[in-house]
């Protein structure tokens, strides 16, 4: 098999310029491509007046270069880039609301929630809501256990949010280059 048939999970980080339609055109580039957006996060970044997504795919190395090059060419995108995990500190939340009446009735439940350094956020006689933060594969992980015991009435996972292991954005080493050209 060769380099370009190989499909991991890439993380893209897209700086642009705060304004309305860009989110489209992004997505846009996805859809075109035919690669599906396993998970996306928008935010305000560091930097005043530029947003920051965090976009998660599942592709081969060829087409996520592709991909970056063609959304770099939107007239709002300050700078993108991609990564694998080992590159990025990575984080997630999970949410999962469970059965009270099940959580009550089996302590196992219970010490799940502690054995996965999860949070019991709220209780009342319906339902409890346990939040998780961590990397993927823990909150899928504890989603696996929970549903095991038939308690969970609702999950849901946030988007990924993720920082270089550099010391600033690599957007603003970017910024800066382009303002000492001027």
């Amino acid at each position: 098999m060769n380099k370009e048939e190989i499909k991991k999970l890439y993380t893209l980080l897209v700086y642009s310029e705060n304004v309305a339609g860009i989110l489209n055109q992004v997505t846009a580039v996805f859809t075109r491509r035919q690669v599906n957006i396993e998970s996306l996060n928008v935010s305000a970044s560091s930097i005043p007046n530029v947003h920051k997504y965090t976009i998660t795919a599942w592709s081969n190395e060829d087409q996520i270069q592709k991909i970056v090059r063609q959304i770099e060419k939107k007239i709002d995108v300050v700078k993108a880039n991609y990564f694998t995990d080992d590159q990025l500190f990575i984080r997630e939340s999970g949410l999962y609301k469970l059965a009270t009446e099940k959580v009550l009735e089996n302590a196992e439940i219970s010490r799940t929630v502690r054995r996965f350094e999860a949070q019991i956020i709220e209780v009342n006689p319906t339902y409890t809501i346990v939040m998780k933060h961590g990397i993927t594969e823990d909150i899928i992980s504890l989603y696996r256990a929970l549903d095991a015991f038939g308690c969970v009435l609702q999950y849901t996972r946030s988007g990924r949010i993720a920082v270089t292991r550099g010391m600033q954005e690599q957007v603003s080493e970017f910024l800066e280059q382009r303002e000492s050209e001027r």
